[in-house]
């Protein structure tokens, strides 16, 4: 990519280490100014030298990945930002670096170490979960099963870097993992030893409140079947002169300090111990205490330990009384007077005081002709005094990591092993003595091997892939360890000086001036010392005083003390081959190994030849042959680097320090490893991620094709010129560095153009739809507005003709109206007199001729016919409610003599039955066939599908109910008891061996029936309510079993999580796979650039599970317990558990995966829950709450989908997140990355103010993962069987015929 306008870079800053800039102007070759925009507005010209131009930085999109080599631009800037953006802001501790696990120390307790972690690692892919120590422990143990191959894991860093813990987490994951067979505890024994050389090898320093001052190599040990048989451990450069010196604010080895604090306790009265300021070892750097920690309760855990290694008391108080004399030997003065501390020290190892008085202030010098007794300076007896403590102390320590061992042996045959490393990295003070020049002799060692082991596996990845192979140029140390070790190199040179009797440090650094100053590039004299020399390291210039390092390379003690000490019994425990154990420690920086040598000479360190020999002594002692041996096993295993990090010294919880930080990586091989694989093709992807990540670049005629590889090939020829910036191999394709950050500039280029296209089509669209309704509403106005123009005029022109017209009308009624009363005046006249003159006719004859008989006469005639009727009605009535009487009676006699002979049938039916069991001929041995029956035959010939398919559900129930029945009627309560002890125990064996899924439910489901009917046919009332009279009168009559009742749920409820268990055990490996990695929706997808981790092997993964997988499995399951029969409260409860299942899984795995928490990821798991959702429609199970437990998975993808910038988001996040905890919130939104440019990232802000309100508000649980073994309480519900026990069809075969006829 060009250094061209809006390109952004990293240049160098004194405070940050880099910090990022944009090119404010395009570079033009031969300027030697570059004109910068920095992220706080400032402009810079930034003076540039043409042949090394600012790093270009990565595109945002790859910023945050969980692998370093998939960063597209590789150098230190990218490097330092990446693992910031994931420390500082993602809370992330752990990153790869191609084959390297960077693990940085929070310096504070995370909840991503519980068990529920570790099975989720458990069987994954290494690059599959976001990096951890346990992906490294399962990638080293699943190498380890699949090859047979043995492993290391070298864990190393700086003093306060967190390599002790790391250490401890990948063991145990082993010891979790693997659990043994045997009773031996075996795991528990590994990991016991830990708290045990912590205590002895472990103190406060100023960087580090336990940090370990030895190295450490745990060899754990495995049979055929890959689990745990014992472990061995080997220790590396104790640090002894930390028991008779501390610097200021730091301690001695802890196990002094648990002393002093248990020493009034009466098991160690005899001691004579105080507080650790009364001693002159333990109170050197001032403060004795450490916050945080109770000494006393540390004491309390060793001893624990101690027992549970086999540790007996006396051993115990052994150890304690050594250690106690030694504290007691640091307070003895050189007086003339006696020393109380002498005597108590020579009391607790059983020594003579006045001798030991005697050759603490003396020395004998033997000579070939006499033997001289020279006395000592104060000063020389001090020291001798301290040698002594030094030297008991080592010893001290070997002998307890020889028990230990011990205690860790194992009688099998070790198949292979897997061995943690735990070790100093490399170490630079402002004063740097012989310690630090052995440790770091050590990493140079250490580096070289790693080199070559990178080499190796690149130089691996290319000819598997058939790339063509070119040498890359990496950084050899090999000059600096001819420099340390080769003839006539450092260490040489110090032991022919320790040899010469007169020998000092000063002439020994003269030595080296006059041999590689000026000789050497790699060795320098400073300046401004004389007394001090330089040696260029692979990580940094270390300066080394001179003063002491004869001394401690002569470890001298002197004989008669020796001798005085082999007169102890206490020390004699101590002493090679005692207790029958074998010594199989090389002490660190204890260069003779053993109590004494036979004169005041010390055994010097021996020479190590170069690399490709051998060393040509068989037993070689010291710190290089220790190193020699170290370096023998981690090259005959696979290493496998674990490189801790210190973020800062001020030992603050996410506190990122830049230039601690990039110290570390330069010392520890991050950056060579960043740079090997930038040297070559650092970016790969296979077809299949390519194909999908920039299918968008594709034109139409290279889609066609039908082979995803040649469309590949076909569209990078295009894209990508120069075709020495990739190569093509058998699984993927391999890039140059820069070069993927150039295809995504391509593809976000291609996506903003596609964008304008789409916004240019959209706002047309929206303007024409616009104009539209604009010109449509126009129109409409126009319309009403004429409309109403119209109607106004026409209501004008009407309103005055109907003035007109009213006046009109009015004249014209009003004429016609006086016409009419004329008219009507005339006629009323006339009509009036006509009516008069008619009435007076009328009355006249009537007054001449009155009769009134006539009316009373016809009044009469019709009252008697009335009276007639009236009674006729009457008589009527009064017969018909006769009538219905009588037939009501007719239909009662009907109905009764109907009830008698259907009883009298019943019985004759029952009666004649009954006759017939009882003259049944093999009544005696029934017992004996229905044991047959079940044994040989309901459990094995009875298959779960052709009973389901061709019989009602539980038939077996319903036939040893029917046995039962039987044995009941017989009042045979042997026959009954060994009925029922047979039952419960066949169904008990079939769950036992049953591993299938449909065996499981089938009898799951008769076990339920089989209660059922004891329960419906018991005779008690409650569960009678539902029979019918004909099911009442099968009730048994001489038999309580409600104690069978009771063995008989028990069994059930194993049943039931056997069943359980079956299920999860075939769909678990489903779930990740179909729920959250394939992608249904189209145009969803969410592939990123990967790293060396995550490459996979194959073109096209055509056999991994989808969605539909889920479903049909689901199918698979509940179609098997319907037909099985099994009761629809159990399958409700049953589904419920695996939607559980589900959720938790999902969740689990998505909060180890920050690839996985997108935005995209989260359209993805909500469309996948809406299928859980609709199968649960469809199978009618919506009332099982199988729903409700998938809602933490639920608000987890609606959380990766909201906005997440402002207070209200905030709020709302809060509000709807309900079944979220506090820390899996703040886990998913540190984890969520943007898949495009487009999208923002969580900004640290906000997420503090969601954990602020949730710390204020609510209180809930801090533990990360859901328990996937969680199991919901089950109840089995009573459902009375519907069926008459007398229609009940048993197949013929089993010749039980009889028992329908009861």
């Amino acid at each position: 990519v060009a250094v061209s306008q809006y390109n952004r870079v990293w240049i160098p800053d004194p405070e940050e280490v880099w910090k990022s800039a944009e090119i404010a102007t395009d570079y033009r070759v031969g300027d030697k100014v570059l004109r910068l925009l920095l992220e706080d507005g400032t402009e810079l010209d930034y003076s540039v030298n043409p042949e090394s131009l600012p790093p270009l930085r990565n595109p945002d999109i790859l910023v945050g990945e969980n692998d370093l080599t998939a960063l597209s631009y590789l150098h230190e800037p990218a490097v330092l930002h990446n693992l910031r953006i994931r420390f500082a802001e993602s809370k992330l501790i752990y990153t790869y670096s191609g084959i390297i696990l960077v693990a940085m120390n929070p310096y504070k307790q995370l909840p991503i170490y519980g068990d529920a972690i570790i099975h989720a690692y458990s069987g994954q892919n290494m690059g599959d979960m976001d990096p951890h120590i346990f992906a490294v422990a399962e990638e080293a143990y699943k190498q380890m099963a699949r090859n047979n191959r043995n492993q290391s894991i070298i864990v190393s860093g700086e003093s306060g870097a967190g390599k002790t813990v790391s250490a401890r987490y990948a063991m145990r994951y082993f010891a979790t993992v693997s659990k043994s067979g045997s009773n031996a505890h075996v795991e528990d024994k590994v990991l016991a030893s830990n708290p045990i050389t912590e205590a002895v090898g472990n103190a406060k320093t100023t960087r580090n409140d336990n940090s370990s001052r030895f190295g450490k190599y745990t060899e754990i040990s495995f049979d055929e079947q890959n689990q745990i048989i014992g472990a061995n451990m080997r220790t590396y450069l104790l640090e002894k002169s930390r028991v008779v010196f501390q610097s200021e604010n730091e301690r001695n080895y802890h196990i002094f300090y648990q002393l002093c604090a248990s020493a009034q306790q009466s098991e160690f009265k005899h001691l004579k111990l105080g507080s650790a300021e009364e001693f002159n070892y333990t109170r050197m750097g001032g403060n004795t205490v450490i916050e945080g920690v109770n000494d006393r309760a540390e004491m309390v855990e060793t001893q624990k330990t101690f027992t549970l290694l086999g540790f007996k008391e006396d051993f115990q108080m052994d150890v304690f009384k050594i250690l106690a004399a030694i504290l007691h030997l640091g307070n003895v003065q050189i007086t003339a007077e006696d020393d109380s501390h002498l005597k108590v020290f020579c009391e607790l190892l059983g020594l003579e005081s006045g001798r030991v008085a005697q050759w603490l202030c003396n020395r004998k010098i033997v000579t070939s002709s006499e033997t001289v007794v020279k006395p000592m300076t104060r000063p020389q007896a001090v020291n001798a005094r301290d040698a002594l403590a030094k030297k008991i102390y080592a010893h001290l320590f070997d002998f307890i990591v020889e028990r230990i061992n011990q205690a860790l042996q194992f009688s099998g045959k070790q198949h292979t092993f897997i061995g943690v490393l735990d070790i100093y990295g490399f170490e630079t003070f402002d004063v740097n003595s012989f310690e630090q020049f052995c440790i770091n002799y050590a990493n140079e060692k250490l580096q070289q091997q790693f080199n070559m082991h990178v080499f190796k596996l690149e130089q691996e990845e290319y000819m598997k892939e058939d790339i063509p192979w070119t040498l890359i140029d990496f950084y050899d140390n090999q000059p600096v360890i001819d420099l340390i070790e080769a003839k006539m190199g450092i260490l040489e040179l110090l032991d022919e000086e320790c040899l010469l009797p007169h020998g000092t440090d000063e002439n020994w650094l003269q030595k080296l001036y006059n041999n590689f100053v000026n000789k050497n590039p790699l060795f320098e004299k400073p300046r401004m010392s004389n007394t001090s020399f330089v040696i260029q390291h692979f990580a940094d210039k270390v300066e080394y005083k001179c003063e002491g390092f004869l001394e401690k390379n002569r470890d001298t003690v002197y004989d008669m003390l020796v001798e005085i000490l082999r007169a102890s019994k206490v020390c004699k425990v101590l002493a090679p081959g005692s207790q029958g154990t074998q010594r199989t420690h090389i002490p660190g920086l204890d260069m003779d190994g053993r109590w004494g040598s036979s004169s005041l000479t010390c055994t010097p360190l021996q020479k190590v030849h170069r690399r490709h020999t051998s060393p040509s002594k068989a037993a070689r002692t010291g710190f290089r042959s220790s190193l020699y041996l170290l370096m023998e096993t981690l090259n005959a295993t696979t290493p496998h680097y674990v490189r801790c990090i210190k973020p800062n010294d001020e030992k603050l919880p996410f506190e990122f320090d830049s230039k601690r930080i990039v110290q570390q990586l330069r010392a520890c091989g991050v950056l060579e490893t960043i740079r090997i694989s930038a040297q070559s093709y650092p970016s790969r992807w296979t077809y299949i991620e390519f194909y999908s990540r920039y299918g968008i670049l594709m034109t139409k005629q290279e889609l066609s094709f039908s082979d995803k590889k040649e469309v590949c090939k076909a569209v990078l020829h295009r894209l990508i010129q120069d075709s020495n910036q990739y190569q093509f191999g058998k699984t993927k394709i391999f890039f140059r560095a820069g070069q993927v950050a150039y295809l995504e500039k391509l593809r976000l280029d291609k996506l903003r153009q596609s964008c304008v296209v789409i916004q240019k089509h959209i706002r047309g669209w929206l303007q024409r739809k616009k104009f539209l309704r604009e010109r449509r509403a126009a129109l409409i106005i126009q319309r009403y507005f004429r409309g109403q123009q119209t109607v106004r005029l026409a209501l004008k022109e009407a309103w005055a003709a109907i003035i007109i017209q009213k006046h009109c009308r009015g004249y014209l009624v009003r004429n016609l109206y006086q016409l009419i009363r004329v008219a009507t005046i005339t006629i009323q006249a006339y009509t009036r007199g006509f009516l008069a003159r008619r009435r007076y006719r009328k009355v006249r004859p009537c007054s001449l001729f009155p009769d009134p008989s006539f009316n009373s006469v016809l009044e009469s005639h019709f009252q008697s016919q009335k009276e007639c009727y009236e009674k006729e009605i009457e008589a009527l009535n009064f017969k018909v409610v006769h009538l219905s009487q009588e037939i009501n009676h007719l239909q009662k006699l009907f109905r009764e003599e109907n009830d008698i002979n259907e009883s009298i049938r019943l019985e004759v039916t029952r009666l004649t039955s009954e006759n017939m069991v009882w003259s049944q001929p093999g009544a005696p041995v029934v017992a004996i066939i229905l044991e047959m029956f079940f044994v040989n035959g309901v459990k094995f010939n009875l298959k779960p599908r052709g009973v389901v398919v061709n019989m009602i559900p539980g038939l077996p129930a319903h036939i040893l109910f029917m046995c039962v029945r039987y044995a009941d009627s017989l009042n045979d309560a042997n026959m009954l008891k060994s009925l029922m002890n047979s039952t419960i125990n066949g169904i008990k064996q079939v769950v036992k061996v049953g591993k299938d899924f449909e065996m499981l439910s089938f009898w799951l489901s008769n076990t339920c029936h089989f209660l059922n009917c004891l329960k419906q046919y018991s005779g008690e009332e409650e569960f009678m309510k539902h029979n019918s009279p004909h099911q009442n009168k099968n009730c048994l009559n001489n038999f309580d079993l409600s104690e069978y009742r009771q063995i008989l749920s028990d069994v059930a409820i194993r049943i039931y999580h056997q069943f359980i268990i079956i299920m999860e055990k075939n769909i678990q490996p489903i779930i990740v796979p179909g729920m959250l990695e394939y992608e249904s929706l189209q145009g969803i997808s969410g592939l990123k650039p990967t790293g060396f981790r995550k490459r996979s092997s194959s073109v096209d993964d055509t056999d991994a599970y989808t969605m539909t997988s889920v479903l049909q499995q689901l199918s698979y399951f509940y179609t098997t317990m319907c037909q099985n029969g099994l009761d629809p409260e159990l399958v409700r409860q049953a589904v419920k558990q695996l939607f559980f299942l589900i959720g938790a899984v999902t969740l689990n795995s998505l909060f180890l995966r920050k690839d996985m928490c997108s935005c995209r990821k989260g359209m993805q798991i909500r469309c996948n829950i809406s299928y859980l959702e609709e199968w649960l429609k469809d199978k009618n199970l919506q009332n099982s709450l199988a729903k409700e437990t998938l809602e933490p998975l639920s608000q987890a993808a609606w959380l990766l989908q909201v906005k997440k910038t402002t207070d209200s988001d905030a709020k709302e996040i809060y509000e709807r997140c309900t079944s979220l905890s506090a820390v899996q919130i703040i886990k998913i939104l540190n984890s969520y990355t943007p898949i495009d440019d487009f999208e923002k990232r969580v900004t640290p802000s906000f997420v503090r103010k969601v954990q602020v309100r949730f710390l204020r508000i609510r209180e809930d649980s801090s533990q990360l993962m859901l328990d996937t073994k969680y199991l919901f309480q089950v109840t089995f519900p009573f459902t009375p069987s519907p069926h008459a026990l007398e229609m009940i069809q048993i197949p013929s075969s089993f010749k039980l015929g009889f028992l329908n006829r009861l």
